[in-house]
């Protein structure tokens, strides 16, 4: 027997006043029911099972007999998809339309270029396949793959960012997709403004903007990461800058090496703030944006993880590796991930130019004590942090990685698998033991986070052998999808 019927679960379109899909206002969005649900692409690929990737339902209700289960798993038609992250049909950009209900969720195969559409609206606790657009669509008609990150826009259309074209090099675009039908209508700008990286985007109506991210070549990211390779200019280190109305590239902002590799961005959630933040991976820092006085767009570096000098690992200095970052809804706390280093970090950007760190905890890493690296000089810690042990087990092969915050902020869900590739080469046991689901437990009066010992999902334990899971979703939406104009 179910624990609830599926028109309990959080309701997709669930604005009363309005009829359409989110919130009003972010302050809006902290009010809102507790998650019950959570969504997360489990992957395959580079793992030795011969077996689809697969989308993971999560009971995530503390009252539910299934707590801190997986209750559903959705498998993909196809092998080798690389589900990477996935996003809305509509979010709170169509806040006061009434005709759109958030109830399908986009997952692109990052490798595959293919693109399912998932019906989480029908049975909320088992989503089906509602369609699937093949590579070829991307391929052949608008000669663009890899399609990474997913939004709804206001005018009811799905938008996606592409990181390469169909030969495996870098190429920055955006597809649109038909937000009824699901068919893909083109490309959102010109092909002569595409950027030579693509990754990550956020736009900002109010202020007609949009910032994109840079990763690097596909073909060379996806056998793993090589630090030459950056070196000799194949991967990104620049925000572009976005009209809005007129879909064109107005501004190029190199970050330079300490903005190496710029993944996730996130505007501040107000629609009057003309700022935000990017997480940059291979320069270990967070960069502030924002509009100046003039009408262009700036950055300053505003968080930076120093490197510790290591021995027993690849480079004689390990960077922190921030993979990804979040804002909660209040414009309060700043989150991100170290996913080298192991710890995941609570940043109070009251002071939007000077974050003040509040909340550190530890999730393994390559640094923990009696492991095989040896930290020899460290600019934060006194000592090597303690290893993780679940179960009486030391877990080698967890380190932080994808981040999704509750609408009310006080808890934060983490995952561990980021890329298939790069889990292979830099956490081998994570391969073998499958990654694992926490939920931290956040102070958002002083700061500060703790691990709730009560949940724990590890895809070690799947049917078809340890899984890799990755981004986290929850049918209400969440603090990385849902925009406001």
């Amino acid at each position: 027997m179910m624990h609830q019927s599926s028109a309990s679960i959080q309701k997709p379109c669930s604005s009363a006043a309005c009829g359409g899909p989110g919130y009003r206002t972010p302050l809006d969005a902290m009010k809102a029911p507790r998650e019950q649900l959570a969504y997360l692409p489990c992957i395959y690929c580079n793992t030795g099972i011969d077996k689809p990737d697969y989308l993971a339902t999560v009971d995530v209700d503390p009252a539910s007999p299934t707590y801190s289960k997986v209750i559903h798993r959705l498998e993909m038609p196809y092998l080798k998809d690389e589900l990477h992250h996935t996003g809305w049909n509509a979010c709170s950009s169509c806040f006061d339309d009434p005709t759109k209900c958030r109830n399908r969720l986009i997952c692109p195969g990052l490798t595959s270029s293919r693109i399912y559409v998932i019906d989480t609206g029908t049975n909320p606790r088992a989503p089906q396949i509602h369609k699937v657009l093949e590579p070829s669509e991307l391929l052949e008609k608008v000669g663009l793959a890899n399609p990474h990150n997913t939004h709804c826009l206001a005018s009811g259309e799905v938008m996606i960012s592409t990181i390469g074209d169909p030969c495996g090099n870098g190429r920055g675009g955006f597809i649109l997709l038909d937000g009824d039908t699901f068919e893909l209508k083109g490309t959102w700008c010109n092909e002569e403004d595409d950027t030579e990286f693509g990754y990550d985007f956020w736009y900002q109506p109010r202020h007609n903007v949009m910032i994109s991210t840079e990763w690097g070549h596909p073909k060379l990211f996806e056998h793993g990461f090589n630090p030459q390779h950056y070196k000799d200019g194949l991967y990104g280190q620049s925000l572009h800058v976005w009209d809005w109305t007129t879909h064109r590239r107005i501004q190029d902002i190199d970050l330079g090496p300490e903005g190496a590799i710029p993944l996730e961005v996130r505007f501040l959630h107000n629609p009057d703030e003309p700022q935000g933040y990017v997480g940059c991976a291979l320069g270990s820092s967070v960069f502030r944006f924002h509009r100046t006085s003039k009408g262009d767009w700036a950055t300053e570096k505003v968080i930076d993880v120093a490197s510790k000098k290591v021995e027993g690992w690849a480079l004689p200095e390990m960077p922190g590796m921030i993979t990804d970052i979040l804002i909660s809804m209040d414009d309060r706390f700043l989150y991100f991930s170290n996913w080298l280093h192991g710890d995941v970090r609570q940043y109070d950007i009251t002071d939007r130019r000077q974050p003040k760190l509040v909340g550190q905890l530890f999730l393994g890493g390559s640094i923990c004590k009696a492991g095989p690296v040896r930290v020899t000089h460290d600019r934060e810690l006194d000592e090597q942090p303690e290893a993780l042990v679940l179960d009486g087990r030391r877990r080698k092969g967890s380190a932080p990685q994808m981040l999704q915050l509750s609408l009310d902020g006080k808890r934060l869900y983490v995952t561990t698998s980021l890329f298939s590739s790069w889990d292979k080469q830099f956490y081998p046991d994570m391969i073998k033991e499958g990654s694992l689901m926490f939920q931290i437990d956040v102070d958002t009066e002083v700061g500060g986070l703790s691990r709730n010992p009560d949940f724990l999902v590890d895809f070690g334990r799947e049917p078809h052998g340890p899984a890799l899971a990755h981004e986290v979703r929850y049918p209400g939406g969440d603090c990385s999808s849902d925009i406001w104009l």
